[in-house]
């Protein structure tokens, strides 16, 4: 599914300004969509207290999740004067991503939008570890937007593996679909972007009568060929596609960047545990260098480690 009918919103709890809020209103008002705001708070302190009763300590918790509550309701006082359809819920929950996605799984929602920061000297965005978990474990897809508006005539990249592998090429329909139906609401362009190796070092070195640079060739117009197929069986404009040498963590935001893009769209296979730890994911290592919106995808039938 494509369409983004049930927009759950995560709230940064230190500021009155609220650019994922800003973004689900957009989309809410290309599709008539509900918005629940969802705000995460805790404070180990009021767990410790061990002078005070249980009943005590939930009645000190529920007066904080009321004051958090209040201060909400303030925020979104404007956007339900224009009558734009939005709901909160605040609720106490050590571990924040956790209680997004068990809220996001309850509720069935079409997508999970969350601001990131942006660091003010690298000019990059910063990615936290709630960032991190929801890309990795929610089910549903992950918007992450940072503080800038989509203009008309804005360009959506999407990451894509011309494999013949089933799985890449499934995840590459869905993304593509995705940015499509983005595209055609805001009036934007879809382009495609492909990495691809170059000449392994060690050939070079083992076989002194190897052509590097006819092997480098053969590559590109194989990956490019693949790319311009993918793009007409989707029609999107063959001029839309960059094919370049390099590993996806550089190639991506590099193009990315040279088209000043609003966002990027990807999939993400959502290891856990050692794998993730020892092998990591392409889209992570893309994410570190990207500067714009990113929309994180999972595979059909993938199941979250995090139950409700």
């Amino acid at each position: 599914m494509t369409d983004y009918k049930k927009l759950l919103v995560v709230i940064a709890p230190s500021t009155d300004h609220q650019i994922a809020l800003d973004r689900a209103v957009a989309l809410s008002q290309k599709n008539d969509s509900p918005i629940t705001v969802f705000l995460t708070i805790f404070d180990f302190s009021y767990e410790m207290t061990s002078i005070l009763s249980a009943d005590e300590r939930e009645g000190m918790r529920q007066g904080v999740i009321q004051q958090r509550k209040a201060w909400l309701d303030s925020i979104l006082e404007p956007y339900l004067s224009e009558g734009i359809d939005i709901n909160s819920v605040v609720v106490w929950h050590n571990r924040p991503f956790e209680s997004i996605i068990q809220h996001a799984i309850k509720g069935d929602y079409d997508v999970i939008i969350k601001g990131t920061h942006e660091h003010d000297k690298l000019k990059s965005v910063i990615f936290t570890p709630t960032d991190w978990h929801l890309m990795r474990k929610a089910p549903f897809p992950v918007l992450l937007v940072k503080d800038h508006a989509w203009p008309v005539n804005g360009k959506i990249v999407c990451a894509v593996n011309v494999s013949d592998d089933n799985e890449h090429q499934a995840i590459n329909t869905k993304i593509i679909a995705h940015a499509k139906q983005l595209a055609n609401q805001f009036e934007a362009e879809v382009h495609l972007v492909n990495a691809y190796p170059g000449t392994p070092v060690n050939i070079s070195i083992e076989l002194p009568s190897f052509d590097a640079f006819s092997y480098n060739e053969s590559v590109r117009i194989e990956h490019e060929n693949q790319l311009i197929k993918m793009a007409e069986l989707h029609g999107i404009n063959q001029v839309n596609c960059h094919a370049k040498e390099g590993l996806p963590e550089d190639v991506i935001p590099e193009v990315a960047q040279e088209l000043d893009s609003e966002l990027v769209i990807l999939g993400t296979v959502g290891r856990t545990g050692i794998s993730a730890a020892l092998i990591g994911n392409t889209a992570e290592h893309v994410i570190d260098n990207i500067n714009c919106d990113l929309l994180a995808l999972k595979p059909d039938g993938y199941i979250s480690p995090v139950t409700t």
